[in-house]
């Protein structure tokens, strides 16, 4: 009360001069100041007070029915607020900040847009178009129905008395709190919250007329944006750790199928088990055995004999000489480039946002559902808005479509039963009818355990079909880059398979079409299609090593099912025995048109190598075999945990991968020196971004956790890592000064 106090009288000079009434500005920011030591009576005299800074306090709750008409901009930012409700007498505010504030969900800037008629920039962002939906479409859609649960179960009471009436509102309030369905199931905090308001609203309206609200219509009624949102979990974290909930099904959704067990979810070699002693006692869904007839992601054989890697060289001393300056050469080249198309300096980035949003049963407790595949919408279709930050996540029985500036989830899609693996984007044309020339929209397409693809347009928030790719679960899916219509399944039937799939038209319709099989000898892990030649060439990294297969369709390659060109073999593989099997390659992406960054489970290192000069060799006759030409070497973690895959950023020449303790190696190529892969000594990482530690309040940090995939978006403003703990994470990169 005290510091108040001064605080009040400073901001005009000395007591004797100072007027409440006539304070514009107040700054009240790290007093450390609870709700209870906000004198209201004392600051409901600030009748004039425009801008108010009550940062790095300890408020849970703003002053109730503390009326401020001037107040425009206030900062409650680094408090511990949890009821935003209080805001309402605010009327007039048009700028609020609430960052960092742990306990604040999404349901919570809901209801903020709604109370506060006039609020248009919020956490610095324009929310205008948001609030708008949420005070006319939004609320017109909840009216809609709680009228309809009226007509079809209520009436009023003849005659009506208090007690009746009384009966009557609780039933009716708690019926249509119950039976009202409309938006994502996890803001179904703020749903009820406004269906309760606007049920009261409407029963006043029966009985005094004149109390009837008004409502505007907007002029956007069609919109069918569904925003999947966090409910409300308290916690005390460095970051928000917020528990979102599945909410909107594909279009024929599956039944439940009975239990089985996931491919993924495999049992790994007694290697694995001592390590797994020192992790949390939760047992990870990939550690777990499953029947033997499920195939796995994590069997490791060792017991396979291994093909020799060594290619057969004809050359005589001055050919390989000449051979190999051309070679240094071009290594020059390619590393000079990598150098001119990136940042000087390396990025930095910092956790924004850490969210659950594939949680079982809408769980906030769900730390086990893996999350195994991510990707950010392609730029062209970012005229929608979002373009270049929203991002595509996939595991348990959902698939969410995140913005990573807010952290909002803004579509969810949900198949129960289904177990998703893997998720793709690509850019085919939509055809309008009527001689309206077709457009380009974004497609997203998902799939797991069950086989089928699923094909969703996010933009206009429609799953709008499926199809059958494999019997058998499917492990990763890919877009041809060049051929947006083109489509690769990699499934656990052995199987990769090329499928058009066409355009769609107005409404939906489109056609699937099998183009071509490849017959391989285990499970794809990740496919990747060169970037100069994605319609030629395709390279799989699996279970058994790295394989390379000719896809060009034409008149020469008219056969659908074809075998493997080649098999690349890397330095390691020298280094097998009976307990060390180096051939799965769990990680591989292009870094840049030539080079490649891949790794190999259990190598603590990263390859780079040269992809033409590797094709290039002559495979051996007897086996197919090449070796590739190793570029450099990264130095990486000392893990025995499979499938931790890599991803690389060509435009920022980055490349990232996550370790099993939540941690993130980064490395900027500008640092390989041109003799680098000559050293024989691996290159350190430009930097290993820690595991954020965020916490369950009353249970303590959240341990690091496996980082199952990575991926960033092409400018590198945003990366987004999944774990196996049901946490996805979200890094901004800070602007340099």
């Amino acid at each position: 009360m005290e510091k108040i106090t001064e605080k009040l009288l400073l901001e005009k000079g000395s007591p004797k001069t100072s007027k409440l009434e006539q304070i514009k500005t107040l700054n009240l920011s790290k007093l450390t100041l609870k709700h209870k030591d906000l004198p209201v009576r004392l600051l409901s005299r600030l009748q004039s007070l425009e801008r108010w800074d009550l940062s790095g306090n300890r408020l849970e709750e703003f002053p109730k029915d503390l009326a401020l008409p001037a107040l425009q901009h206030l900062d409650l930012s680094d408090n511990q607020m949890e009821d935003v409700t209080t805001l309402e007498s605010l009327s007039n505010l048009e700028e609020l900040k609430l960052e960092d504030n742990l306990y604040i969900t999404v349901s919570d800037n809901y209801k903020l847009m709604v109370l506060l008629p006039k609020l248009r920039i919020y956490n610095g962002k324009d929310v205008s178009t948001t609030a708008n939906h949420l005070r006319f479409v939004y609320s017109e859609n909840l009216r809609t129905r709680i009228i309809a649960i009226w007509e079809k179960s209520f009436h009023l009471p003849d005659p009506i008395t208090e007690e009746k009436l009384s009966t009557l509102r609780k039933d009716f309030v708690n019926t249509a709190r119950q039976q009202v369905r409309f938006g994502p199931s996890s803001v179904s905090d703020f749903t009820k919250w406004k269906v309760e308001i606007m049920a009261k609203e409407f029963l006043c309206s029966l009985t005094e007329p004149q109390e009837e609200p008004e409502s505007t219509e907007s002029p956007d009624t069609k919109e069918k944006s569904e925003v999947s949102t966090p409910t409300k979990r308290k916690q005390s974290a460095a970051v928000d750790l917020r528990s979102l909930t599945p909410h909107k099904k594909l279009c024929a959704d599956l039944p439940a199928s009975p239990a089985e067990a996931s491919p993924r979810k495999s049992g790994l070699s007694r290697k694995l088990q001592t390590l797994t002693q020192t992790c949390t006692p939760r047992v990870s869904p990939r550690k777990t055995s499953q029947p033997p007839s499920t195939p796995t992601r994590g069997q490791v054989r060792a017991e396979t004999p291994r093909r020799g890697s060594k290619v057969q060289q004809e050359d005589d001393g001055a050919q390989i000489k000449q051979r190999k300056r051309k070679e240094l050469q071009r290594d020059t080249d390619t590393l000079s480039t990598m150098k001119s198309c990136s940042q000087t300096k390396p990025v930095s980035l910092k956790p924004l946002h850490v969210l659950q949003c594939h949680s079982k049963q809408d769980s906030s407790e769900d730390f086990s559902t893996q999350l195994w595949a991510c990707a950010f919408q392609p730029l062209p279709d970012s005229t929608g808005g979002g373009g270049g930050r929203l991002v595509a996540t996939c595991g348990g029985d959902s698939v969410c479509v995140i913005d990573c500036e807010t952290g909002m989830v803004m579509k969810k899609y949900k198949v129960p039963g289904e177990e998703f693996f893997s998720l793709a984007w690509s850019t085919v044309l939509m055809s309008r009818g009527g001689g309206a020339s077709a457009q380009h929209c974004s497609v997203l397409a998902a799939g797991g355990k069950r086989g089928l693809v699923k094909l969703i347009h996010p933009r206009n928030n429609v799953a709008y079909g499926e199809f059958r790719a494999s019997r058998k679960a499917l492990s990763v899916l890919r877009f041809n880059h060049q051929q947006g219509n083109f489509l690769l399944t990699g499934s656990y039937d052995k199987k990769i398979v090329m499928w058009d799939i066409g355009g769609v038209d107005s409404q939906y319709n489109f056609k699937v079409v099998q183009l071509l099989v490849l017959e391989i000898s285990t499970t794809p892990l990740h496919i990747c299609l060169p970037p100069i030649s994605p319609s030629s060439n395709l390279l799989t990294a699996c279970e058994d090593g790295l394989h390379c297969y000719n896809t060009q369709l034409g008149t020469n390659n008219t056969t659908k099912s074809r075998s493997k060109e080649m098999e690349i073999t890397f330095p390691i593989y020298k280094n097998e025995d009976k307990d060390h099997d180096y051939h799965t390659i769990d990680g591989m992406s292009f870094l840049t048109d030539d080079i490649v960054a891949s790794k190999n489970y259990m190598h603590g290192c990263i390859y780079l190598w040269s992809w033409s000069r590797t094709k290039a060799q002559r495979p051996d006759r007897k086996d197919r075999t090449v070796s590739a030409v190793v570029l450099a070497e990264l130095q990486w973690a000392n893990t025995e945990i499979p499938y931790l895959a890599l991803n690389t950023c060509p435009g920022q020449a980055y490349i990232v991968c996550g370790d099993d303790k939540g941690r993130l190696w980064t490395y900027h190529v500008t640092n390989l020196q041109k003799n680098s892969f000559q050293t024989g000594r691996p290159i350190l990482p430009t930097e290993v971004l820690e595991w954020p530690t965020p916490e369950r309040k009353g249970l303590g940090q959240v341990e690091g956790p496996s980082i199952n995939s990575v991926a960033m978006d092409p400018e590198l403003h945003y990366l987004v890592a999944l774990s196996d703990k049901n946490m996805v994470i979200v890094w901004k990169r800070e602007e340099s000064c």
